[in-house]
């Protein structure tokens, strides 16, 4: 059974920071490019930052550049979005996805609120 889980959203403020982990089980996690989404309500789901299999290829969103890092421990089958100088407007669910051939997987998200 593949299982996605997400840990390390909450409540910080303006310009703080946050770690948000994927553990991921049931997968061949090497073979699996990851991402993370997000989602506000009433908006579509954004794709916010990627990692390919190797870890050394990434892409962000415009908005996140210079202040989101996505990386990945294939030892621990774990992928991560660590999240600094953090704004209102990222507050949103965040969501991690494992893709790789016909696999397609989803975590069940974490919400970020950014707030003072």
């Amino acid at each position: 059974q593949v299982q996605l889980v997400e840990s390390g959203g909450g409540l910080v403020q303006p310009g703080g920071s946050l770690r948000l982990s994927c553990a991921t089980s049931g997968i061949t996690f090497g073979w699996y490019a990851l991402s993370w989404y997000r989602q506000i309500p009433g908006e579509e789901r954004e794709q916010v930052a990627g990692i390919g299999r190797d870890g050394t290829s990434t892409s962000y969103l415009d908005s996140v550049k210079g202040r989101f890092v996505i990386s990945r421990d294939n030892a621990k089958e774990t992928v991560y979005l660590q999240m600094n100088s953090l704004k209102p407007e990222d507050t949103a669910v965040y969501s991690c996805r494992a893709r790789f051939g016909a696999g397609d997987y989803w975590g069940q998200g974490t919400q970020v609120t950014v707030s003072s």
